[in-house]
């Protein structure tokens, strides 16, 4: 019988070890890309959390399911699967349960930044953006329905005033928006805020504005076709870091999630991220929105 020596057998196993090595590197999917906020590294798919506490953004049925089905300890889960598949970043607005969730996933070992919507008594009480700022935000930004609602009052001072109170907590901040025009007046205004949180539909329209827009006012919520783009050309118009959230419509675009990533990626700027609401109670949204990031990023990327 045939042996082979100590020399062909050693690099028959090198061989064998290499080959096994590029299996195992090739099994391993790769990083999310990411973007820069402050010092922090954010990976250009984020995690929302409108569905963990009930915002459907539809109707109160839909509201009442998800509350039920979205109890603590599966937000928690839900929050360390996103950090496994590669997510380093939950969007959440301020509240008491939020700020429960956030200790309980720290002090579990959770380990993604925290990029916060200032929502509920953080609007009311400006007093609490120093304590607020000890829980490490990587970004505090100014609610977009009430940015809005300034906006069309003439009260925009308030708003830059709440962005510097943040600046000077030493925590980067940002202004959420539905409106472009909201973004338009800051940069003509040359404020320096750090980032913009940018809905993609400009869902706080009023109905005497829809009128005025469109000759009517539909039923709920305004989700109008052309609204990502018109956003969006404000966007690619500013140099600063942009979070672009209703991506997919608040569930309206349900069946074609693949379409709305696209063109969400491919209309923001290489340095912006997407917000995304996640509710994997029927299927996993999590891996499925990760590999469509990594895969529509990677295609980007090689041309």
């Amino acid at each position: 019988m045939f042996r082979p020596n100590r020399s062909e057998t050693s690099s028959r196993r090198q061989f064998l070890q290499a080959g096994g090595a590029l299996a195992l590197s090739a099994a391993v999917p790769a990083p999310l890309p990411r973007v820069k906020l402050g010092s922090a590294e954010v990976t250009r798919l984020v995690i929302g959390s409108n569905p963990f506490y009930g915002y459907s953004h539809f109707n109160r049925i839909l509201d009442t399911l998800m509350r039920e089905w979205m109890t603590q300890d599966r937000r928690i889960e839900i929050l360390r699967r996103a950090e496994q598949a590669g997510i380093n970043t939950w969007q959440v607005h301020y509240n008491d349960p939020t700020i429960e969730d956030l200790k309980r996933y720290r002090a579990e070992g959770g380990k993604m930044n925290w990029l916060l919507l200032a929502d509920f008594e953080l609007m009311k009480n400006w007093k609490l953006i120093p304590e607020v700022a000890k829980l490490n935000p990587i970004g505090i930004a100014y609610h977009g329905g009430r940015t809005d609602d300034r906006f069309r009052a003439g009260q925009m001072p308030i708003v830059h005033d709440f962005c510097k109170a943040v600046q000077d907590a030493g925590v980067p901040a940002g202004i959420s928006m539905h409106n472009p025009a909201v973004m338009e007046y800051v940069e003509e205004h040359g404020w320096k805020v750090d980032y913009y949180m940018t809905c993609l539909y400009r869902v706080s329209r009023t109905p005497e504005e829809a009128r005025k827009d469109f000759g009517e006012a539909p039923v709920g919520e305004i989700y109008m076709e052309k609204d990502p783009e018109r956003m969006c050309a404000m966007i690619r118009k500013t140099r600063k870091t942009c979070f672009a959230f209703k991506i997919l419509g608040a569930g309206r675009n349900i069946n074609q999630v693949e379409r709305a990533f696209r063109f969400a990626l491919a209309n923001i700027k290489p340095q912006d991220a997407v917000i995304v609401g996640m509710y994997p109670r029927f299927k996993d949204e999590i891996a499925e929105n990760v590999e469509l990031v990594r895969r529509i990023t990677s295609e980007a990327a090689t041309g």
